[in-house]
């Protein structure tokens, strides 16, 4: 495939997936209504409804806005060679591969989060503060996108160091050692993402003593799930939204609920929460879900390895000689398709563990209070409960509140 070739279908690319988010954008704007849908009578009352259908409707224009608004930069950054442009002022500073590819995508990556900081101080200290969500401050805010920019050089970076070296040193084979470099990565973030990232975002308090640390460990007792690491985390340092996740592998594991979680909620619904988070566990899809993820990196790097020398790569964003940096840019954007299609299946694979997860809470402990609590986590979020289906289908990793609560057998 020529140069030209490629050009036109990363424009067709970009455009395609533009067009699909604003379709399915419409398709969810089609489902709201002014009135209380009857399926959803006991769940949310006139008032928090109305709210809910208030919030989803800004955030679906502002998501407009934003979607817009990256779509016509990337656009602009093609059609005016701006790629090049940038390609060319890194060639100006260093003529050292490793170095040249850093500064390449932290120029993009840094210029990127920079323009977006508009975006997101409008969603953070506007919208979500405008429906009672937002407890971020301006220093919180700005501490965390530097710590972002921190983690962002020094990890980012190192890995992307390093693929450029084995690139560079190990010949036909670089996609091996790739592989290799990014699922080990993936494994010790999967055991220790709790443990290192987290707590320099957020702090982590082990549940206190008490009947709700005395409910969960009778009931892990009784599922014969070891849990050596509970822990609470001041998610109200950012939002009143409430959640709770599992992280970790084997004696790593951890359980984390949200303080906002704990402040909402009864102890049966905690627990019943909690014996969702274990059923992940006990059915393996922390590990299923990794084994694929890992397989599915082989497969790209792969492919980059038939592709990544050609010249029309790079000539295609307007950069006559063969640059490693350009042609790993265009690679990405044209495997977002693929990307895509992965993505849906691995959402369907999620949806499923969802449903078992539900599943073993309900036959280990209590169906009733895991649909109350998930009923109260909806509503305190002001969640979408009448998503369009494609919309689901395509982008929801869980499945929608309605369809959990019809699999627990207890719907309204």
């Amino acid at each position: 495939m020529d140069s030209k070739s490629i050009f036109v279908l990363i424009v067709g690319i970009l455009t395609f997936n533009y067009l699909l988010g604003r379709f399915l954008s419409y398709l969810n704007d089609t489902r709201r209504s002014t009135e209380l849908p009857q399926e959803l009578e006991g769940i949310y009352d006139e008032g928090k409804y109305k709210k809910q259908q208030e919030y989803d409707k800004e955030n679906s224009r502002f998501s407009m806005l934003t979607a817009t608004f990256s779509f016509t930069i990337m656009l602009l950054m093609l059609l005016f060679d701006g790629f090049a442009w940038v390609d060319g002022l890194v060639t100006t500073m260093t003529d050292h591969a490793i170095l040249a590819v850093l500064l390449f995508f932290g120029i993009l990556g840094l210029a990127s989060d920079i323009i977006g900081i508009p975006f997101s101080l409008y969603g953070t200290f506007v919208i979500e503060e405008k429906y009672g969500f937002n407890r971020t401050t301006v220093k919180t805010f700005i501490l965390d996108k530097l710590k972002g920019y921190l983690l962002g050089g020094l990890i980012g970076g190192g890995l992307l160091a390093l693929f450029v070296w084995f690139y560079d040193t190990a010949g036909d084979l670089f996609w091996v050692y790739a592989w290799s470099l990014f699922s080990g990565f993936a494994l010790f973030m999967t055991a220790f993402y709790a443990s290192i990232i987290v707590p320099l975002f957020n702090k982590l308090t082990p549940l206190e003593s008490g009947s709700l640390r005395e409910a969960i460990e009778d009931y892990c007792k009784k599922v014969n799930f070891k849990l050596n690491d509970l822990f609470v985390m001041d998610g109200s340092k950012r939002s009143a939204k409430a959640n709770a996740f599992f992280s970790g592998l084997g004696a790593k594991k951890k359980i984390v609920l949200y303080d906002t979680l704990i402040e909402n909620h009864t102890k049966e619904e905690l627990v019943a929460v909690l014996a969702h988070e274990a059923g992940h566990f006990k059915k393996k899809h922390t590990r299923s879900s990794l084994i694929i993820s890992i397989l599915q990196t082989g497969l790209m790097m792969y492919i980059l390895s038939l592709v990544i020398g050609s010249p029309a790569l790079s000539q295609a964003l307007g950069v006559q000689e063969q640059s490693f940096h350009i042609g790993l840019l265009v690679f990405s954007l044209l495997y977002s398709p693929l990307s895509m299609i992965m993505g849906i299946g691995m959402n369907m694979l999620s949806r499923k563990n969802e449903y078992e997860a539900d599943a073993f809470a309900r036959d280990t402990y209590n169906g009733e209070a895991l649909a109350s609590a998930l009923k109260k986590l909806s509503v305190d979020n002001l969640s979408n409960l009448t998503p369009h289906p494609f919309y689901v289908f395509l982008n929801y990793s869980h499945p929608t509140l309605l369809q959990r609560l019809n699999a627990l057998k207890i719907a309204d």
